[in-house]
């Protein structure tokens, strides 16, 4: 029996609830401490749960909170909006708690931690905002806009993955969620990491503001390749380049996240437009958290208008002799 998307999470948005105190406080979580192997661990109940390093550390909920969700996203319940109602701070922290114990918002000192979460949301709100230049607010100020792509040019059904990830009778796999998922390949793996039938039932996505961000933040934190980084990895710094990377001018930083999540779409290219306004979101959603832009780091990594792409889709072209 299928379960919808809806049931299956809700046993984890309960646990919310019941963490958190009648005034929706999030943040009031009592931490238990073992030593491991010499090693400390945490466990922080439902935000940061299962025995962790990354739990002995603040949780995203103790520096981020619900007025900073509503600043970053001022303008996503407006009229014009295209998602009014779905998008709020308590799916955001419900998703982000499954992955709090594996490093996300958790890795580092306070201050890695908040310009991680920013970085992330930067990301998430370039890809859903329905803003432009002389938007009310600014155009950095509608983040959330979308949940879903509006006139999808085709159902992205690949069928290479006919065997691994076979399209469903009638789905259609365009563009859902805080980070777009696009194929069917996408929603298969996506699917299988969180446990719920996205290659059947894609539409949960935008469903469900909660696994919305769940989907997002997964592919935040896992590889596209095995030999690769994640996007967490490259921003904290996890990730050690190696010589092949110090020639491409790939860097631990920003830059790096943009090259792993879209590759040359957006990279490579000297300072376009298109990668303009992912840093600009970054860089102003630091602001609205009390973060320094300096702390960004210089061109070369915040950017990765210099950096050759992790995965080009045409091979390097060479000189022939």
């Amino acid at each position: 029996m299928q379960i919808s998307a809806a049931a299956l999470l809700a046993v984890v948005a309960l646990s919310v609830i019941l963490g958190a105190s009648s005034d929706g406080d999030y943040s009031s979580t009592v931490a238990k401490v073992k030593t491991v192997k010499g090693k400390k661990l945490c466990d922080k109940g439902w935000e940061c749960k299962g025995w962790s390093k990354y739990c002995c550390n603040l949780t995203i909920s103790d520096f981020f909170q619900t007025y900073q969700f509503e600043n970053l996203f001022s303008k996503r319940n407006t009229p014009v909006a295209h998602a009014v109602g779905f998008w709020d701070y308590q799916a955001f922290i419900t998703a982000a708690a499954l992955f709090e114990p594996l490093g996300f918002g958790t890795t580092g000192g306070k201050l890695m931690q908040m310009k991680e979460v920013a970085a992330f949301l930067g990301h998430v709100g370039s890809k859903t905002s329905c803003g432009y230049g002389v938007a009310t607010g600014g155009p950095l100020a509608w983040g959330l806009c979308y949940n879903r792509e509006m006139s999808p040019m085709q159902s992205y059904c690949d069928d290479y993955y006919k065997y691994t990830y076979p399209c469903s009778p009638g789905a259609e796999y365009y563009g859902r969620g805080a980070l777009p998922i696009y194929w069917n390949y996408n929603y298969g793996a996506a699917g299988e990491a969180l446990k719920v039938d996205l290659l059947n039932h894609p539409e949960f996505i935008e469903q469900n503001a909660t696994l919305a961000f769940q989907a997002a933040v997964w592919r935040w934190m896992t590889p596209i390749k095995k030999s690769q980084p994640s996007a967490h990895e490259a921003f904290v710094g996890d990730w050690k380049p190696t010589k092949n990377d110090t020639l491409a001018k790939r860097f631990p930083g920003f830059g790096a996240t943009m090259n792993l999540l879209y590759g040359e779409s957006v990279c490579g290219q000297g300072d376009i437009d298109a990668m303009n306004n992912i840093v600009s979101h970054y860089q102003y959603y630091l602001d609205l958290m009390g973060v320094s832009r300096e702390e960004a780091g210089p061109h070369e990594v915040l950017t990765c208008a210099e950096q050759v792409a992790f995965n080009p889709i045409k091979p390097a072209v060479t000189a022939s002799s």
